[in-house]
């Protein structure tokens, strides 16, 4: 996040505004010249620092990613394109739902999600939210209205509703706990005023924002707010699919294997209350995960 320095020359002291990033194995610094006096709209400045530093180390690699992607896309025949998007839901299904605790393999999600083989000896509600939370990523791929309020809970309900019924689509109305986790969800009473503020905040910058940087704070912002009993991670990783989607950018998978990083950089965002601490970690892993679009 940009931070504000001094510097004093004679008996004036000047303001800037200052933004440090690690690139190539180098830290790198941009600043900008505020005046003698802080100016009123010191967050939105940062914003636009910020910003500026972004296009230049990560978007501009994000839209050629963006380019690569949709001439593949055009140029693969219809039915190798459903095949490759099948792949994607299984891989997807299985990683989100094995970071929460699903018991299911790579092999056994993709021979029940394929073949319509049942894993023995798996517990029932693995296999029930296996197979919910594949057709609920192609409900979201064909959902055409914005992200709302109404949608998240359409969305959440189709993952719990054969399962934690009691819970599914509906706002929680106790206080919670993440579990090896050093922070601590909001309190129920507050949850529809930050819901409120995110979706003020995702309205006013749908538009503008860069959409890999969109996605990635729509889910940070969402889960930090941890508005359900169970599932924030999974409505959360959907959502920034659907963002990415939306967009017509590559979707993104957090992988099983990646979980730690990932924890790491939610936990270390939240309470620092410094998103930039996940959007680096993000970038980095939309970045590696289609690296071959940049060759």
């Amino acid at each position: 996040m940009p931070s504000i320095r001094k510097k004093r020359v004679g008996n004036a002291q000047y303001y800037y505004l200052e933004h440090s990033y690690r690139e190539g194995g180098k830290v790198h610094k941009k600043e900008k010249y505020l005046g003698k006096t802080l100016p009123e709209n010191i967050e939105e400045l940062k914003r636009q620092l910020r910003t500026e530093v972004y296009t230049e180390q990560w978007f501009a690699k994000f839209d050629q990613i963006r380019a690569h992607f949709q001439d593949e896309t055009q140029r693969t025949p219809p039915t190798a394109r459903k095949k490759e998007l099948e792949t994607v839901a299984i891989r997807f299904t299985y990683d989100t739902n094995r970071i929460e605790g699903s018991t299911l393999t790579l092999r056994e999600t993709a021979d029940l999600l394929e073949k319509g083989i049942t894993p023995t000896a798996r517990p029932l509600n693995d296999v029930k939210e296996t197979e919910s939370h594949r057709n609920t990523f192609f409900k979201m791929l064909d959902y055409k209205k914005d992200l709302s309020f109404n949608a998240i809970l359409y969305f959440h309900k189709k993952l719990f509703q054969d399962t934690k019924a009691d819970i599914a689509g509906l706002i929680r109305s106790h206080q919670i706990a993440i579990s090896g986790s050093k922070f601590m969800p909001p309190f129920p009473a507050e949850i529809h005023t930050l819901f409120m503020d995110y979706f003020k905040w995702y309205n006013k910058n749908k538009n503008s924002m860069h959409p890999v940087e969109l996605a990635a704070l729509v889910h940070l912002k969402l889960v930090t707010i941890h508005p359900f009993a169970d599932g924030n991670g999974r409505i959360s990783r959907l959502m920034i699919n659907h963002v990415l989607h939306r967009h017509s950018y590559p979707m993104l998978n957090i992988h099983y294997e990646t979980r730690t990083g990932y924890y790491n950089a939610l936990e270390r965002s939240q309470t620092k209350q410094d998103d930039n601490i996940f959007l680096q970690w993000f970038f980095r892993r939309y970045l590696k995960e289609y690296e071959n679009y940049l060759k």
